[in-house]
């Protein structure tokens, strides 16, 4: 198939990118480098520079044959989303309604897109599944739901088929070794974890250690990139041969702790991570975990890198790596 990755230079898309070109794919990456980098790209794919802004820029592109379309373009930084309204409106929601009318325009039917579990807010219950109510709790959340539901209407009005993927709290790096360069002033934990025990960060946070859990922190559901990877590769599978849409949460159903995140990573490394207990953060819940049945009866995806100590190592890979580099 040709395929193009928009978003395709980010850290999720630049993992599906290399998938898709190893399952014989012809893909082409479209992507304005505001986050992403070309190096971490298959040498063997189309590179394009362009905005989801521009929608003469998509329609020309996407009058080039493709057969289906990955969405990975957006901003993501839930804090940010309550400040700057206006930008994610205009590439979120904005940029969304251009790349579906370029596909209306253009005739082409399927597209896979990069959702998240903020679409759900604060839980009602655990673990929460496909059915749970979506009420977000920050901007950012809002506008994938908008888009979300965006991709329900032109799919009834234009045959559009969509995949739209729950993600919960994506982590790790590619086992292969084929990314070359980690994401650049990361606001997640895991990123950070190595941050500090790179020498990039002197120390962390741990916001809240009276939580009504184990050891008093945070639990959250952490996928490995490279099993949400496969996760899309299945839904383009889906797409192509059941000729319909489908919404899904991706996870492991296996909540972490931060402090369980942190003592992994200290074993991995074999050096402390310098962190303080700071006062909790408003919005942030004590656990947030899913149940992927769903993903796993249509996409027939079972997790297989996501275990704490693998999301670790393969994290410490590339920051080891990278840290390296810097002292050469």
């Amino acid at each position: 198939m040709n395929i193009l990755v928009i978003g395709g230079a980010g850290y999720i898309g630049a993992h599906v990118a290399h998938d898709l070109v190893d399952k014989g794919h012809h893909v082409i990456v479209y992507d304005n480098l505001s986050s992403g980098f070309k190096e971490n790209l298959p040498g063997n794919c189309t590179f394009i520079q362009g905005d989801i802004l521009n929608k003469d820029k998509l329609i020309s592109v996407l009058n080039d044959d493709i057969d289906a379309v990955f969405h990975f373009a957006a901003k993501k930084a839930a804090s940010e989303s309550m400040v700057d309204v206006r930008s994610f409106s205009q590439t979120n929601i904005s940029g969304t309604i251009n790349i579906l009318d370029a596909m209306v325009e253009c005739e082409v039917n399927n597209i896979i897109f990069s959702s998240t579990a903020a679409v759900y807010g604060e839980p009602e219950y655990l673990p929460m599944d496909e059915s749970h109510p979506t009420i977000p709790v920050n901007y950012y959340g809002f506008t994938k739901l908008k888009i979300e539901e965006l991709l329900s209407w032109y799919s009834k009005i234009h045959e559009i088929n969509f995949a739209s993927l729950r993600y919960f709290n994506v982590v790790g790096y590619d086992v292969k070794n084929r990314i070359s360069i980690p994401e650049k002033n990361p606001q997640n934990l895991f990123p950070i974890i190595m941050e500090v025990l790179s020498g990039d960060r002197e120390m962390m946070n741990v916001f809240g250690n009276d939580y009504d859990t184990p050891d008093g922190t945070c639990i959250r559901d952490y996928i490995h990139v490279n099993d949400l990877s496969v996760a899309h590769i299945g839904a383009l599978t889906y797409l192509d041969d059941k000729n319909k849409s489908l919404c899904v949460n991706l996870g492991t159903g296996k909540g972490y702790s931060i402090l369980e995140a942190i003592k992994s990573a200290e074993l991995i490394v074999g050096k402390k991570v310098n962190f303080k207990i700071s006062g909790k953060r408003v919005g942030d819940p004590q656990s947030l975990f899913t149940k992927s049945n769903l993903a796993t009866e249509l996409l027939d995806w079972i997790p297989q890198y996501s275990s704490l100590d693998r999301i670790m190592q393969s994290m410490w890979m590339l920051y080891k790596k990278e840290s390296q580099n810097a002292v050469h």
